[in-house]
């Protein structure tokens, strides 16, 4: 009988160490996928939630101020806002004169003869 608790007991020391290689393979196997997957995913330019978060609430902020003044500008249209000034006239002596195009050469008694070709 005590040939049989030995084989027993063999058996379950085989079977106890073939299932922490297992578990070990197992973890190895983790290991080198999570570190493969960090190099997939670090070549790419993907954003840390920290990132994503700031960049939603600008968003959202720019969101509400562009619906702000889109309702100050349809309120505008309509009248119902206080009239803007009209602007006054400048008086005439501090309005900026005109840019007047340059003058035409004179023309004199002779034609103008062409370009002579050298060549």
């Amino acid at each position: 009988m005590q040939s049989q608790n030995r084989f027993f007991d063999d058996l379950s020391k085989v079977l106890n160490g073939l299932a922490g290689t297992v578990a070990g393979v197992g973890r190895e196997a983790e290991a080198s996928a999570r570190e493969r997957a960090k190099e997939w995913f670090g070549g790419m330019d993907f954003v840390s939630r920290d990132e994503f978060e700031a960049v939603k609430e600008m968003a959202a902020r720019a969101r509400s101020e562009a619906d702000a003044l889109k309702k100050r500008v349809e309120a505008l249209e309509k009248g119902t806002a206080a009239p803007a000034r009209k602007p006054t006239a400048k008086p005439a002596a501090t309005a900026k004169p005109t840019a007047k195009k340059p003058a035409a050469p004179k023309a004199s008694g002779r034609k103008a003869s062409p370009p002579k070709n050298h060549g």
